[in-house]
Formats: C-alpha cells, structure tokens, sequence
C-alpha cells in the first residue's frame, strides 16, 4: 500500500469534529468518564476559529467547542480544546505550544468581550488527537519540560497545563470494538495501516456502524467526505468520483477493496517467492565457499605432508574422488 506526503491541513478530522455528535463520541468513548459523565452534551456550541499568533501558525489544525458541566451542584461552561496532531514526528514542543494557544484563545475571549478580567476565566480541557506511527512520547504537562526540577519554594511559581491525550494507534481492535461508534470505525480505518485486507475489514464494522446510527444519512455523509479523502492519500486504485455514500455505495467500494487485497495478496506471494529464491541462493553460495575452503586445506596437506588420499579425505570431509583430484591437479 503507498501512501501520498500526507497534508497536515488536509486529514478531514477537522470536519469530522465540526459537528458535534464527533466530539461527544470522542470525550465519550476515549476521555475518562468521570469527566464525559458531568458533561451535557446537548449544550455542545462550536467556537471552531484560529486564535494564535504565527509562532505556530503553520503547524495549527484545531475545534473549539464549549459545553455545560455541573459539578457539586453549579453549572457553568468549560471550553473542549481539541488540537489534531497529525505530524510524522512527535513535537516534543506540545506543552508550550498549548500553553500559547490557551494563552491566545484566552486574550480573543476578551478582545471579543466574551468574557471581561473580572469575570475571571472560564477552565479549558485540552485534549491532543494524535494519529502518527511513532508513540508519544512529549511531556504531557509543560511543568515536565522545566530541568533541572526547581526546589519545593520554587515550584508554585512555574507553569502548569496538562493536555489529555488521545493516541489512536494504542487502541487495539477488541479496544475499538467495544466502542460502536462512527468515530471508533474512523480510529480503525486509521489503524488498519499498510494493509488493504486490513482496511476493508476496518471499512466493513464502519459501514454496519453507520448503518445502526439513529442518523444514519448525516453521519454517512460526514464519514464518506473523509474516507475518501484517506483513499486518496493512500493512492488507493479506486474510482472514488463514484464513492458518493459507504451505505449506498459499499458493494460497490467492497468489490475494488476486495480487488486491492488479491493484488496485495499476489505482490506478497510472488516478494515471498523471491525472498526463498534469495535464500536459496545464499545457501547454494555458501555451500560452495565452505567447498572451496576445504579443497584449499587439502591442497595445503597434499603439499606440505605426506598424508595419504584417504586421511585427506576424512579430515576435510571430502570424497575421496574430490582428493584423489585435487593431487592429480597439484602434481600436474
């Protein structure tokens, strides 16, 4: 499976979390439901918007969303800050890029005079999705980052801002299967990695998914702008102008996902092939290298002693034949 330089600003995540039955699945299925369990979701408000400086404007891809939270009887707002972290390489630079884009998030809520200083600051949640191969490996708290640690009189004074992160490659199949949700499907079809038969298992338990969503022609829609967006950056042979709905239209993707895997299939047996017909020849090489070796040392003791064919041949491990042979070429 090849695979295009993936853009940054071009994942379709950003769409998917534009609306908001995707992040409720997202702080559902994958945030800790002693937080997912204070939130109503039926208040969910997108804010989606840069609110950064160009320090780390290049690298941005983010939602907002604000939602109620009640906690010990008082209700009030906390901001969702999902940043989607689609690098190649881990940015060990996460905590102070967070801590600037909470900072700039903050001063646009009062230049908009969302809020006024005397209000005070509503609490963020930010959260890092994270799709790369390689595991995370950032400090996940900015404090984390300041070395050698300062002494205890010291550390009231240094920031502190925690991020939760959401690695999809460390769900596992069964993980994602007890998660039935558009967005697990999405986390599996990510996951399904350099293999077509892979993806089109992954493409099936969306499809059947979708297909049990109370809205399912909505959700179909979202969900099928962005596989065919993943399609393409996986250069997948498929005609994906015809890709209009994964309901509608799943015979139709199955069959060409079914035709990539016998193609897989066929690349595997005949790369398969070739590595024992590599082997083999190995093998054959240094079968004859190890023959060379001994005839030399028989030639050597067919010089330099008076050994006979016989003795020759058993200490080399040689046939007598091959001896006899080697003394005739000698004396000649």
């Amino acid at each position: 499976m090849a695979s295009k330089q993936q853009n940054h600003h071009d994942t379709g995540y950003k769409e998917l979390f534009s609306h908001p039955e995707f992040v409720q699945q997202l702080i559902e299925g994958f945030v800790p439901a002693e937080i997912a369990q204070l939130m109503d979701f039926t208040t969910l408000k997108n804010h989606s918007g840069h609110y950064i400086t160009p320090l780390f404007e290049e690298k941005i891809e983010d939602v907002v969303w604000s939602v109620e939270v009640t906690w010990e009887g008082v209700t009030q707002d906390v901001y969702l800050y999902i940043l989607l972290e689609f690098q190649s390489a881990v940015d060990r630079t996460m905590p102070i890029r967070l801590m600037h884009y909470v900072a700039c998030f903050y001063s646009e809520l009062l230049k908009k005079k969302t809020i006024t200083p005397g209000q005070g600051l509503p609490p963020v949640f930010p959260v890092v999705l994270y799709n790369g191969s390689q595991r995370w490996t950032a400090p996940l708290d900015i404090f984390e980052m300041i070395t050698p640690e300062p002494p205890g009189f010291l550390q009231v004074y240094q920031p502190h801002l925690r991020y939760y992160l959401v690695e999809e490659s460390r769900y596992t199949d069964e993980q994602l299967g007890l998660v039935q949700t558009p967005l697990s499907g999405v986390f599996s079809v990510e996951n399904a990695g350099e293999s077509w038969e892979t993806l089109q298992r992954a493409v099936d338990r969306i499809v059947a998914i979708i297909q049990a969503d109370p809205n399912k022609d909505r959700v179909d829609k979202v969900v099928t702008r962005w596989i065919k967006r993943h399609l393409y950056r996986l250069e997948a042979d498929i005609n994906l102008d015809q890709l209009n709905s994964l309901v509608e239209d799943k015979d139709m993707l199955a069959e060409n996902l079914e035709n990539l895997v016998q193609k897989e299939r066929q690349i595997g047996r005949q790369e398969a092939e070739q590595r024992i017909r590599e082997a083999e020849q190995r093998i054959r090489e240094a079968e004859q290298r190890a023959l060379e070796s001994k005839r030399n040392a028989a030639r050597k003791l067919i010089t330099l002693t008076e050994m006979n064919d016989q003795l020759i041949a058993e200490i080399e491990e040689l046939p007598i034949e091959e001896v006899e042979k080697l003394r005739a070429e000698t004396q000649y």
